[in-house]
């Protein structure tokens, strides 16, 4: 059984609204960053494909395939509509 990690989430814009938070304390034993967004979309019901989000990890954007460790702090965002 993989290790648990303790992470903080954090969400903007429409994942936000539907998780009703902007950030929240994680307990996971996934490895990467698309499982993460997996457990989180399970939960929150997230609507987006990872392919049109972006994440970040400790402020730093990274990869899905990032591996996560114990203390990060992950932020997933959704496309932004600029002017």
């Amino acid at each position: 059984m993989p290790a648990l990690k303790r992470l903080t989430l954090s969400y903007y814009a429409a994942l936000r609204d539907a998780a009703g938070v902007r950030e929240e304390p994680w307990t996971s034993g996934v490895r990467t960053a698309a499982e993460l967004y997996a457990e989180a979309a399970a939960r929150h019901g997230f609507r987006f494909e990872p392919a049109v989000l972006k994440v970040a990890v400790n402020d730093r954007m990274v990869s899905w395939e990032t591996e996560i460790a114990d203390g990060d702090v992950v932020a997933f965002l959704p496309p932004f509509a600029g002017g």
